[in-house]
């Protein structure tokens, strides 16, 4: 095989569930990175020119923690349109799309930015949910970054508490939540130290409370506490079930807990794998976090 037929098929496309992908001798590879914000961690494929488009079982094989590289989401980076510098396009673990997600945006704000896809540290970000302005700063860690999103503005639900039973509410962060404060299904979440938010009683009641909304929805669990000013919660994400952490639910859990004026415009919401700052003071909520750079994976699609 001569050198231009060899470059040449290094370079051919083939159809993979419905899209396309690069044939490396045969196999199909894909170059990924892979980031976390507070152990939400997500592999992100920049892919600006639009040729990897990659259908459910493959996210699903490229998520799975045991049979692939393992992940809560996969992030695809494409141009972005409209004033925003490029678009993301998010799959959950199970291969459903999503909207947004407050974590996945700092993770691909590192991303695009250490690929040299953006100029600058303040850019836009299109989303199935809207634009969304980020901020990227220097981390306190090697690989690690700080970046401020701009989460527009929370729908903030009708107070759905009922006697005994704690309080809830739901909130629209262009993607669905359900925040529950205090007793609301069990004595676990009545005033329990925050330890107590996961485990096997977030796996039981996740898929409980997730039965009454047939397109899904993240469930935020919520203490007020430790500290005033404080939320600590425990999550369980559509598509996903149970994660270290969610960028757009604790935007959802502090804007919901100040609806019931619980906390102020600033809060600190305390994740299972770290806190997050959320700013309620202006006309749209900023997140404030951080994002870890893990890893370059090459990975062949067999």
């Amino acid at each position: 095989m001569g050198v231009g037929e060899a470059v040449r098929r290094r370079e051919r496309y083939f159809e993979e569930e419905g899209g396309r992908a690069w044939e490396n001798d045969g196999v199909a590879s894909l170059q990924l990175s892979k980031y976390h914000g507070l152990g939400n961690d997500f592999l992100v494929l920049v892919d600006l020119l639009d040729c990897h488009r990659l259908g459910p079982s493959a996210v699903r094989r490229l998520c799975d923690r045991r049979r692939g590289v393992g992940a809560d989401g996969l992030i695809r980076v494409l141009a972005g349109r409209d004033g925003a510098a490029v678009a993301m396009e998010l799959h959950n673990a199970d291969g459903s799309l999503a909207e947004t997600s407050g974590n996945g945006l700092r993770c691909l704000a590192q991303a695009v930015r250490e690929a040299g896809a953006v100029v600058g540290t303040d850019f836009v970000i299109s989303t199935p949910a809207g634009p969304r302005p980020v901020s990227v700063g220097p981390g306190q860690s090697p690989g690690e970054v700080i970046v401020r999103v701009d989460m527009g503005v929370p729908q903030v639900g009708p107070d759905q508490s009922q006697p005994g039973q704690g309080r809830r509410r739901t909130v629209g962060m262009g993607n669905p939540h359900l925040v529950l404060i205090g007793a609301e299904l069990g004595p676990q979440l009545g005033g329990t130290d925050p330890d107590g938010l996961g485990g096997a009683e977030l796996a039981a009641l996740g898929p409980r409370l997730q039965a009454g909304h047939p397109n899904g929805i993240n469930i935020e669990l919520v203490t007020v506490g430790p500290e005033p000013g404080q939320l600590t919660m425990g999550i369980w994400e559509r598509g996903v079930g149970e994660t270290l952490a969610c960028g757009t639910g604790s935007v959802a859990a502090a804007a919901a807990a100040r609806a019931w004026g619980l906390v102020g415009e600033r809060v600190l919401v305390n994740n299972p794998g770290g806190p997050l700052e959320v700013d309620l003071s202006g006309p749209t909520a900023v997140l404030t976090g951080p994002s870890q750079q893990v890893a370059t994976i090459l990975v062949d699609l067999l």
